[in-house]
């Protein structure tokens, strides 16, 4: 919850405008400030504080406990110019804050953490969890000094400054000798154990899985510590847990959950007759005659880490005195899954690149993309993302690198135009793809929608995008789709309508369209959508001079009822507009 809080009419008035853009988000604390800001501290994960930054210090100060507990605060001036990430920048999220309350309320988001100024990744800001001296490594990595990065494997981890080098997969250090301190600054990423010095920060990978089966009624004391005990005797962090797997059967069980909870992760189940699939090295016929498969600790956990799961410490029971066990636990090191994002960058406009399209490819440690794309947004990749480039006809290359990189472990993000899934780089990409890596689409403002947003409103009813390259399609095929459309008097958005090697088939596609409808129907030419150099024209079917088109315009072709008002396309809808209370 987000307690807002005011002490002007000018801070109320801004105050409200916020809680009405986020219902069910925040909270208004009325009353004298002081006491309001002391019960949101006490009662609230963040608060936004519509006063003087030097006011709101003296209020909060004797409130501050611990930075990892403590909410994070943003405060708004009186003539809501700036949201100031004040308190809790990254573990109380005011950083984030700052910006959303910007954007709703039309402020300057002001964020002085040096990891968010510089453009470095802050450790405390990637979702893992991390131990270890977090300030210290980061304070090296901001000032240029040696780190090594040391990690079990490669794990999709955001770019890092060029000062932070690669020991090698695998090369988690040993302890010291006693009495000794490792020397260099060091980021490991490890499920292990590790000894940690001075300059020293582990990140926990969420690469275990812990199979858990249980008898009814089991006691939570009971699954959590056998699940702790094995861990520990295995020399592996509970950090590093993403959750426990079981049998359906076992889903509601209080025990099984109540350890979940106890380790913040969730519980995911298996059907018996999937989980009797799974070959275990341990089978037994107790778990067989009571849920109906012969394994539940070792099937769950390996159905659950995937293909390559490496099973770490196979079935062990719990060891309560006094009694028969009433627990068992296996736990499997799932193999690492890079993260491939496919991300839409609009039509070219800065403006029409979406905020999640900035964070991916923020989060990106390697971009892949044709080479003019890269250009559009190079400015906003973080210092150290590794750019592979190519030029026109190589998309599959393209594609395949990038599933090849993720593959590798890496966080990707491939960019294509527009929606990424639209005529781009979506469909080679995932064609290549399997379930061995996570997949993100991220959509983009098309051309179409870009070119119609110019135009007016033509694609107020049913409309059809169609290529007319031929490179991928044979031209009978799309032939046979633009007189489909122009059949079933749809509009039609033309992509790729004419080069320098291909000057016929847009003439083509527009007579068979004219087969159907008038001469006087509407067509929109845009060129370069919302780009500076953008053109735009409306003319008729009878009119349009193809010479005038090329690779970098989307040719629309209104429908029958497609009409021109006041120097704009619009198609009707197509049916009375009536309200709730005439239906």
């Amino acid at each position: 919850m987000i307690g807002l809080i005011s002490a002007t009419a000018a801070g109320a008035s801004a105050r409200d405008r916020l809680a009405t853009a986020w219902p069910g988000r925040t909270r208004v604390y009325d009353g004298p400030v002081r006491e309001a800001v002391e019960r949101a501290f006490a009662e609230c994960d963040q608060l936004v504080c519509f006063l003087a930054t030097g006011a709101t210090v003296r209020l909060l100060a004797p409130l501050l406990s611990d930075k990892s507990t403590d909410p994070g605060v943003v405060c708004v001036d009186e003539a809501g110019r700036y949201a100031v990430s004040l308190l809790g920048g990254h573990g109380g999220g005011a950083n984030s804050l700052a910006t959303e309350v910007g954007s709703t309320l039309s402020a300057t988001p002001v964020i002085t953490t040096a990891t968010d100024a510089t453009g470095i990744p802050g450790l405390d800001t990637l979702g893992l969890p991390f131990e270890g001296a977090v300030a210290t490594v980061t304070r090296a990595m901001l000032d240029g000094a040696p780190v090594t990065l040391r990690a079990d494997t490669v794990w999709p981890l955001p770019p890092l400054p060029p000062n932070v080098t690669a020991g090698g997969a695998g090369a988690v250090p040993a302890p010291p000798a006693p009495g000794t301190v490792r020397p260099d600054t060091t980021l490991l990423v490890s499920d292990r154990v590790v000894p940690l010095g001075p300059a020293d920060v582990v990140l926990r990978p969420p690469s275990l899985v812990v199979g858990v089966g249980a008898s009814r009624g089991v006691g939570v004391d009971e699954v959590y510590g056998l699940v702790v005990d094995v861990l520990r005797d295995a020399g592996l962090s509970a950090l590093s847990v993403g959750e426990l797997a079981t049998v359906d059967a076992k889903a509601d069980e209080p025990g099984i959950v109540g350890a979940a909870a106890e380790l913040g992760v969730p519980v995911r189940t298996y059907p018996a007759d999937v989980l009797a699939s799974v070959d275990v090295p341990n089978p037994s016929d107790a778990p067989l005659a009571a849920v109906g498969t012969p394994s539940v600790a070792e099937a769950a956990a390996l159905a659950a880490a995937g293909r390559g799961g490496e099973l770490l410490v196979p079935k062990r029971k719990s060891s309560p005195q006094g009694r028969p066990a009433m627990a068992t636990c296996a736990v499997v090191r799932r193999a690492p899954r890079g993260r491939l994002a496919v991300v839409g960058l609009g039509p070219g406009a800065r403006d029409l690149v979406t905020p999640r399209a900035v964070a991916e490819l923020r989060r990106a440690s390697v971009l892949v993309g044709l080479d003019q794309y890269v250009d559009q947004i190079r400015d906003l990749l973080r210092p150290g993302t590794r750019v592979i480039e190519s030029g026109l006809g190589r998309e599959e290359e393209r594609a395949r690198t990038a599933v090849a990189e993720a593959r590798a472990g890496h966080a990707v993000a491939l960019i294509g135009s527009g929606d990424a899934g639209v005529y781009a780089m979506a469909s080679p990409a995932l064609a290549e793809a399997a379930d061995d890596i996570e997949v993100v689409g991220v959509p983009g403002v098309t051309a179409a929608l870009a070119a119609a947003a110019i135009l007016g409103a033509p694609l107020g009813h049913d409309h059809v995008s169609i290529s007319l390259s031929d490179l991928h399609t044979p031209w009978e095929v799309i032939e046979r789709r633009v007189r489909a459309a122009a059949e079933a008097d749809i509009v039609v958005t033309f992509y790729n309508p004419r080069s320098r090697g291909r000057d016929w088939q847009l003439p083509k596609a527009l007579a068979m369209l004219a087969e159907h409808r008038t001469g006087t129907t509407p067509v929109g030419v845009v060129r370069n959508a919302s780009r500076p150099d953008g053109t735009s024209h409306l003319t008729t079917l009878a009119r349009i001079d193809p010479t005038t088109v090329d690779m970098m315009t989307v040719v629309t072709v209104g429908n029958t009822a497609t009409r021109e008002i006041a120097g704009r396309m619009v198609t009707p809808r197509g049916y009375r507009w009536q309200s709730e209370g005439a239906r």
